[in-house]
């Protein structure tokens, strides 16, 4: 792994334990398929807008999806979507997305792109790639003015990076309260589930659910940020990663991929179907 120097800009604007994180994160290399240079290969990105508050170390901006949205409405997601023709590259599809619902000023000087995660797959009516590109903002007043996209996003808020691996540390967090609608459990800050795949060779897929001061963090959403957090602060999590079996690489996820059985399970689906689905992974 080449070593990365942290610009000027970024290193005299965060703390020095900071610095360790943000010098991991640029140094990252993702792992490289030939499948994200295929054009009929559907894509879109989400941005992982990090930042630093004194004395709430690094926290990573979320929004709740509008409820009136057709698709996983009030869920707790990042900023993104699919990738436009017009767009030059998956990063400008991660801040054209964030722009759009959270206002976040494009080509600011003060938001640095870090790094690229591994590409997931996100299992909706189709396949699509998602591209994480992790970002740093080192200025807070951008902040103030976001806004959330009448009709796409009714919340922002943020949650810190660090309560992804140990979901404990959220405990300060002003969390929705156990046993409600948000939150329906009793267990405090985190839960799975896992769900087996008769189209993904009979694998299994552990769904994190984390309590948030929203909706909770879960499905896609939580697989990103786990993936962002292992690398920033170099350590697992306190949790059981994965599930028994689980493919755990985008190359494993998509050998495994028959297209045939994942096409059935979307046209039961469409027709209306009892048919047991999985678990979304958005």
């Amino acid at each position: 792994m080449a070593i990365e120097l942290v610009p000027p800009a970024i290193a005299s604007k965060v703390s020095e334990q900071t610095l360790q994180y943000i010098q991991r994160l640029l140094s990252h290399e993702p792992e490289a398929t030939e499948v994200l240079d295929n054009a009929k290969t559907r894509r879109a990105a989400v941005l992982v807008l990090l930042y630093e508050k004194p004395g709430y170390g690094l926290r990573v901006l979320l929004t709740t999806r509008a409820k009136t949205l057709r698709t996983h409405p009030g869920q707790t997601a990042l900023p993104g979507g699919r990738m436009d023709e017009s767009d030059a590259s998956i990063v400008e599809t991660a801040y054209r997305e964030a722009y759009e619902e959270v206002g976040l000023p494009r080509n600011h000087p003060e938001v640095h792109t870090l790094c690229l995660l591994r590409a997931f797959v996100a299992w909706t009516r189709s396949l699509v790639l998602v591209t994480p590109v992790v970002a740093l903002l080192t200025d807070l007043a951008v902040l103030k003015e976001l806004k959330p996209s009448e009709g796409e996003v009714d919340i922002i808020f943020d949650h810190p990076l660090e309560a992804i691996l140990e979901p404990s540390l959220s405990a300060p967090e002003p969390l929705v309260p156990p046993n409600s609608e948000h939150w329906p459990s009793e267990i405090e800050y985190y839960n799975y589930a896992d769900s087996q795949w008769s189209w993904m060779g009979g694998s299994t897929y552990r769904l994190h659910r984390f309590r948030s001061a929203t909706a909770a963090i879960k499905g896609l959403t939580a697989d990103v940020l786990i993936l962002t957090a292992f690398i920033a602060y170099d350590q697992q999590p306190s949790f059981e990663w994965f599930a028994p079996g689980q493919f755990t690489t985008l190359k494993e996820t998509l050998d495994a991929l028959d297209l045939s059985a994942f096409n059935k399970w979307n046209d039961a689906g469409a027709t209306g179907s009892t048919a047991k689905k999985p678990i979304s992974l958005e």
